[in-house]
């Protein structure tokens, strides 16, 4: 079979081809939800990663889907980071996965049947990875290719992690460092040089199973995962759904390796343009280098923990478990404007 370079069947890539967050708000103004069934602990109100359906004894039914365009050219490869990112989310509510089905869009005119075989498959591989089946799905004739997951999970309801139960004197933690938007656009744009596309990917196919393990401990007040918004995006929503700012320490924040060599020759996702113009206005002042990355529209990144200053240390010890040695990166303050700071 014949190489495919499967982001030349594509628009946009990953998580960067979400819809930004302001015209997201607009199309989500009358859909909320969770008033009219009080069994639903988590809707979309606050902007968590999954819905939360309270099972009468003591656990929640979590439920998340997630999926987009083809990021990286390798099909199997695709599918991995595609079913990654969506899994995360279950993670990222302090979960454990229980089951997934595909959604799989497939331009039958254009590519042959046995890349989509591979692309499913990369999917499945991640899926066994995380110890549950990928039991079925769904699929249509599209014009570009598609693939994600709708993801079932479970979580004890005393560690069900919110978004919105963040508390101001919080240290704020990343599990994966930033830059995937960069690197990618980079390869599609063929300007990015052999070997360096490769730790996106490994971080990319990187499950994010530490947030069920986050879950159990006292100090975690508030979890999410970042993917298309960008740090600041996910952050302003975790602090507008709790009631508290924050503020970013830019030289902490952990950056892929070769992330501002791509920066400097102008490689930025639309969608990183996208967020800026969506919720700048609640950002301090930062120079256009610090947006590109801090607005970087990531594709299945780190977990974003806001944590009690007094159990850090115990957080640390348990993180260092799953990832290399975690230090702060910013800090909850009191509510005030801007929503975030930036240092």
């Amino acid at each position: 079979m014949e190489s495919v370079k499967l982001t030349e069947y594509s628009h946009g890539a990953g998580c960067g081809c979400k819809i930004s967050p302001a015209l997201l708000d607009e199309i989500l103004r009358s859909a909320r939800s969770k008033a009219d069934h009080p069994s639903l602990l988590v809707g979309n109100d606050t902007k968590d990663d999954a819905a939360a359906y309270d099972l009468g004894d003591g656990r929640s039914l979590l439920s998340t889907t997630d999926f987009f365009m083809p990021i990286v050219d390798d099909p199997f490869t695709f599918g991995k980071i595609a079913a990654t990112n969506a899994i995360s989310d279950i993670y990222a509510m302090g979960g454990t996965p229980l089951m997934a089905i595909s959604i799989f869009g497939w331009p039958i005119d254009k590519l042959p049947a046995e890349v989509g075989r591979e692309v499913i498959e990369g999917g499945r591989s991640v899926c066994e990875e995380a110890g549950i089946p990928l039991a079925g799905g769904h699929s249509i004739d599209s014009p570009e290719p598609i693939f994600g997951l709708a993801v079932s999970g479970i979580v004890k309801n005393e560690h069900l992690v919110r978004n919105d139960r963040a508390e101001s004197g919080c240290y704020i933690y990343l599990t994966k460092p930033l830059g995937i938007g960069i690197l990618t656009t980079a390869q599609k744009r063929k300007i990015i040089a052999e070997g360096d596309i490769e730790p996106a990917i490994e971080a990319m196919t990187t499950l994010n199973r530490a947030g069920a393990a986050f879950a159990s401990l006292k100090g975690v007040v508030a979890m999410t995962d970042i993917t298309g918004f960008g740090l600041l995006g996910h952050l302003c929503e975790i602090c507008e759904a709790s009631g508290v700012s924050a503020r970013v320490y830019s030289r902490k924040v952990p950056l892929l390796p070769n992330v501002k060599k791509y920066r400097d020759l102008g490689a930025i996702p639309g969608g990183t343009v996208k967020n800026f113009k969506s919720y700048g206005h609640k950002i301090s002042p930062l120079s256009k280098e610090t947006r590109d990355i801090l607005c970087d529209a990531q594709t299945s990144g780190g977990l974003l923990v806001v944590v009690k200053k007094e159990k850090s240390a115990a957080f640390e010890e348990v993180a260092g478990r799953f990832v290399t040695a975690l230090e702060p990166i910013g800090e909850t303050i009191p509510l005030r404007e801007p929503l975030i700071e930036v240092e």
